[in-house]
């Protein structure tokens, strides 16, 4: 076991919101309806967000200017239990089942500019949980069949397993980035988390940890895939966590407390490594910056989120939110968003930036070049002189490039143009 780390006191920012994506449905005339988020995947340019829900569809929003694409809804047979999109945009796969009797799977991809579907057979129960390799050729999915498979992505094949999960349905999969390894973890009440050599189709390794309801966190690989972040509870915490009402000694939490804790686990020996992540509820939703430097976790028995700085292990923020029952980072790590269960709700919220600042101080403060040309309409001469300058606020592109009037000359003659360069 990892020793545990004493967490500096954290600032009192706020979560800056931008948007809430409303789920809400009308059904007969008797009000509203919600159906319950299972699933959220971001596009690739973070302009667009797919939701999947047990109201048997995929739904698609504008986040530019907060609507639902209604023509783009996705209605499956049975309730969707994952969403993903690939890496190229051009597929939502869903996967899902009948979520009463667990006894049917459906596995579906589904191709944005023309609607166009295929299928994946292979799943006799409800598929659980999808996922997509950096380089759009493979298709993982896990199954209340207790079985993980690998899919040809463009001609629908299986190319790899099934991988039996020992002890109980698949909670969770994913590719490493180099695409060679899945990593497996159970899903409710199971107690493992394996890591399969899919070339091979062999277990590399398998670690236990207690099981426990409810566990609907997600596992991430970090950078060049040397690590497994995830949340868990191993044995000696699980016996630890137990707390007994001083006046009936029944206990408090116990069993349904879920996992309160994140490890980052060693990819090829799967021992932890460095202090882990506290909560002092269940975490129910977990994600991981692209480059591995910001981690968020969510807890809805908590009501809140927490911003972590993942090396440090520093916890940066803590913020109230009402139920977060899913967690995602968009693709440039600036905005999170989560969905609530009741009201069903997406919301997208901007990280505040002094805590983008810790993270990512370059983008904080950035030295430009500044050059001025002034041109006379009439002349082919000119003049270049160079200014520097520090903007102290995020940069989000790389160039801009301003036209306008020099203050100083008549405004029909001369013209100044700045072309700003991030250096």
């Amino acid at each position: 076991m990892a020793p545990r780390l004493i967490q500096p006191t954290a600032t009192a920012n706020k979560l800056v919101d931008v948007m809430t994506l409303n789920g809400e449905q009308p059904t007969n005339g008797k009000g509203k309806t919600g159906p319950f988020f299972t699933s959220l995947s971001y596009f690739p340019d973070g302009k667009q967000m797919v939701a999947g829900s047990t109201d048997n569809s995929a739904r698609r929003w504008d986040l530019q200017t907060g609507k639902e694409i209604k023509d783009t809804q996705v209605v499956c047979e049975w309730g969707v239990r994952a969403v993903a999109v690939s890496r190229d945009s051009r597929w939502v796969i869903t996967g899902g089942g009948d979520h009463d009797h667990l006894d049917r799977g459906e596995l579906k991809a589904w191709e944005v500019e023309t609607g166009m579907m295929k299928t994946f057979e292979g799943h006799s129960k409800m598929v659980t949980c999808i996922d997509v390799s950096i380089d759009n050729t493979l298709l993982a999915s896990g199954s209340c069949d207790h079985k993980a498979r690998i899919w040809d992505f463009n001609t629908g094949k299986l190319v790899a397993g099934p991988f039996e999960c020992v002890d109980s349905w698949v909670g969770t999969v994913r590719f490493s980035q180099d695409s060679k390894k899945l990593a497996v973890k159970s899903g409710y009440y199971g107690t493992c988390l394996e890591v399969w050599d899919i070339q091979e189709q062999k277990l590399n390794r398998r670690v236990g940890h207690a099981g426990n309801f409810p566990d609907t966190t997600v596992l991430v690989w970090t950078t060049k895939d040397r690590s497994i972040v995830s949340a868990f509870r191993f044995q000696d915490d699980f016996e630890k966590k137990y707390e007994f009402d001083a006046s009936t000694l029944e206990t408090v939490g116990g069993l349904f407390e879920g996992h309160t804790t994140i490890y980052e686990l060693d990819a090829s020996t799967l021992k932890t490594v460095g202090a882990p992540f506290e909560h002092a509820r269940a975490i129910t939703g977990l994600a991981l910056s692209f480059d591995c430097a910001l981690l968020a976790s969510a807890s809805s028995f908590e009501n809140t989120i927490k911003l972590w700085a993942f090396e440090s292990r520093q916890l940066l923020a803590s913020f109230d939110a009402h139920n977060p029952s899913i967690l995602t980072l968009s693709p440039n790590s600036r905005q999170l968003a989560y969905a609530t269960s009741y009201p069903p709700r997406i919301h997208i919220r901007d990280i505040p930036r002094d805590i983008l600042a810790r993270i990512w101080p370059e983008q904080a403060t950035c030295s430009v070049c500044i050059f001025t040309t002034y041109i006379h309409p009439l002349s082919t001469n000119s003049s270049c002189r160079p200014l520097r300058l520090n903007i102290r606020t995020p940069l989000t592109n790389s160039m801009y490039v301003i036209l306008f009037s020099h203050p100083l000359r008549r405004p029909l003659l001369y013209h100044s143009l700045f072309s700003i360069i991030a250096v």
